[in-house]
């Protein structure tokens, strides 16, 4: 049950959102237990983003999270990973991304809770 929250400050075409999608799909294998069947992507793009009170430089803020428990090395892997894949694919230097992991016990499905 992961979902990948994306806001970007630059304009996403088409194919940059569906290699988005489908790299975050095999990235999210970093973290065991996850997959892309489970994965819900969300990407929000020409996001108004300051860092360091300038917003001239692409820049993106990302949210992984996640039903379970926290995995402090699945994350710093997955980090890595997501780091090159927004420099890739939308030119965001790693300096320039915030990533935020979130794990909880509490979610919900299809009418219920797991």
């Amino acid at each position: 049950m992961p979902f990948i929250d994306s806001k970007v400050s630059v304009k996403v075409t088409k194919e940059q959102e569906k290699e988005l999608k489908t790299r975050l799909g095999q990235a999210i294998s970093i973290i065991p237990g996850k997959s892309e069947s489970w994965l819900m992507v969300g990407i929000e793009d020409e996001y108004s983003l300051y860092f360091r009170g300038d917003d001239s430089e692409p820049m993106a803020f990302v949210e992984v999270r996640i039903f379970g428990g926290p995995n402090r090395d699945a994350f710093e892997k997955m980090t890595a990973e997501l780091t090159k894949i927004y420099g890739e694919v939308l030119g965001i230097a790693p300096d320039h991304m915030y990533i935020k992991y979130s794990a909880t016990t509490d979610w919900g499905w299809n009418g219920s809770n797991f």
